[in-house]
């Protein structure tokens, strides 16, 4: 009998296949957010920008990691040190959902330590 039975392979490929698409949402970072939409266009950048996030209960982020909003400075001046000093371009992601008052608290932060390049994230606008 000179045939190759191909029943074990299609079984693999069905199990990777599962393993796949369960696994496939798991690997997105970052912080989850829901982000105000508008008409501006994106930026293109060389290297991995420093982000700054805002979640709905008012956590904040600086790229993935949580950091206390009375930590917040001294972390960003430790990590742009290295980058580009207060002249680093950061930007900042907040839920549209988030308390205005914890973002403009952060933004104050930023501005009273001398970062003057905030931009603020927002997504394309869909159906204008």
């Amino acid at each position: 009998m000179a045939e190759i039975n191909v029943t074990p392979m299609v079984d693999v490929m069905l199990v990777l296949l599962i393993i796949f698409m369960v696994s496939a949402p798991l690997l997105t970072v970052g912080v989850p957010l829901d982000l105000p939409q508008t008409q501006a266009k994106s930026l293109e950048q060389d290297q991995k920008p420093l982000q700054l996030s805002v979640d709905i209960n008012g956590k904040v982020f600086i790229n993935d990691t949580e950091v206390a909003i009375n930590e917040l400075v001294p972390k960003l001046k430790a990590i742009t040190d290295a980058r580009g000093g207060t002249e680093e371009r950061i930007y900042m992601r907040a839920d549209k959902k988030a308390d205005y008052g914890t973002v403009a608290k952060v933004m104050g932060l930023l501005s009273g330590a001398g970062f003057k390049r905030l931009a603020l994230v927002t997504e394309v606008e869909q159906g204008s």
